[in-house]
């Protein structure tokens, strides 16, 4: 009975995306996709432990969901006499297939990020067609209540369908564009999880990490060429390598002056340095690289370091130059002046940051380095006024209980 629990499961992580991809292409409709989506599961449930699990899962799943799409519509069509919806489930005609590649998820992947929704309405969509999440674990994750989530994602589709948003993958030109809104989103689903902002929930969000991570590497599956794909998967690898050390055991933030280097996930470094390998390649034959490929090639110059004192921080500094370029938001400025601290000194860094007060004044890191660089100036007063502000500001209680340990260790 276990294993065949596990082979429900295994099939939900393997083939969701795939069922409701291949019935949204069949059907039009995201709503016949997913409910008949969710139905063949539920289906597996009952059957699979009478019946054994199927040789195929992906196979049976899509032709029970197929099955089950048309029984609804069968329904809808006595009740209501839609016409139209019939006529999908006799027209075996397949689509004509658009832009430069031909995937279902892909096509649903783009859909649900396209740029027509708002940023929550994507997120929302993402994690619910293509990741499989249930609604109360998307609000969960989001801290907003199951009915607003409800709302939130019945809005979107029914914009889909009114604005007829297509279903498909784009043309070659608008790709890159498009593609960097899509990794917009999968990014902002690993940073909730990295660093969960609400207060009454776990610090560190371990299903939202694995998630976007998982969808990451679905999309560089589809886009093994793009840049920007293999430079995220890479940031989210090197970053959740060092999930487990983050956070102490009385649930306090542990910075990463202070993790335990040795309880890295070595595997998901070796593999993370790996991908910014590949994209070095890429770089050294003229291809300039992107915000993620930057972001990453940092985390990977941390993550070689076997202390604090051996990273390289005229390298970090560098990394920072480049992306400057291409990010001038002054989270990236803050971040630059963390390294130019460690590089030039705490006086140079605190100069840097104070020019970015009209900016990050409601952003509690910004007084949280200004708190730090203060204390190593031997500023205590000031540092702990930057520390009760940093507080004030964090939403997170692991962060909380951090700076609080900094701030009482001021004399």
């Amino acid at each position: 009975m276990s294993d065949v629990k596990e082979a429900v499961t295994r099939a939900h992580q393997d083939e969701w995306a795939r069922v409701v991809a291949s019935l949204t292409r069949r059907f039009g409709d995201l709503d016949i996709a997913e409910e008949a989506a969710a139905e063949a599961f539920a289906t597996a449930v009952e059957r699979w432990p009478v019946d054994g699990v199927p040789p195929n899962p992906g196979a049976w799943l899509t032709t029970t969901a197929v099955r089950k799409a048309i029984d609804r519509i069968r329904r809808e069509n006595k009740r209501d006499d839609k016409h139209k919806e019939a006529q999908m489930v006799y027209d075996n005609t397949p689509p004509e297939p658009l832009g430069v590649i031909d995937d279902d998820r892909l096509r649903l992947i783009f859909t649900c990020c396209h740029p027509a929704l708002a940023m929550e309405a994507r997120v929302a969509l993402t994690l619910r067609m293509l990741g499989g999440l249930t609604m109360p674990e998307i609000a969960r994750a989001f801290l907003v209540r199951e009915t607003t989530l409800e709302q939130r994602i019945t809005r979107a589709k029914a914009k889909i369908k009114a604005a007829r948003i297509p279903y498909r993958v784009p043309a070659a030109e608008d790709l890159p564009a498009r593609v960097s809104g899509v990794l917009a989103v999968l990014y902002l689903v690993f940073n909730e999880g990295y660093l969960a902002t609400g207060p009454d929930t776990d610090p560190v969000r371990h299903d939202l990490t694995t998630e976007a991570i998982r969808l990451t590497r679905l999309i560089r599956a589809l886009l093994p060429d793009d840049g920007e794909v293999t430079g995220l998967l890479a940031l989210m690898l090197l970053t959740e390598a060092r999930r487990t050390a983050r956070v102490s055991v009385s649930g306090e933030l542990v910075t990463l002056d202070e993790q335990d280097r040795g309880a890295w996930d070595k595997a998901l470094i070796a593999e993370g340095h790996q991908l910014v390998r590949e994209r070095l390649v890429a770089a050294a034959a003229g291809v300039a690289p992107g915000r993620y490929q930057i972001l990453a090639a940092i985390n990977a110059v941390h993550t070689s370091a076997r202390d604090i004192r051996d990273t390289d921080w005229s390298q970090v500094v560098a990394l920072y130059d480049q992306l400057v370029h291409l990010d001038s938001s002054p989270i990236v400025a803050l971040n630059r002046a963390i390294a130019v601290a460690e590089l030039d000194g705490p006086e140079v860094a605190l100069a840097a940051v104070d020019r970015l007060e009209d900016e990050l004044a409601g952003y509690h890191a910004y007084h949280a380095t200004r708190a730090d660089l203060l204390r190593r100036l031997g500023q205590s007063q000031q540092s702990r006024a930057a520390y009760d502000k940093a507080i004030e500001l964090a939403g997170n209680t692991a962060q909380t209980a951090n700076l609080t340990r900094r701030r009482d260790q001021l004399r």
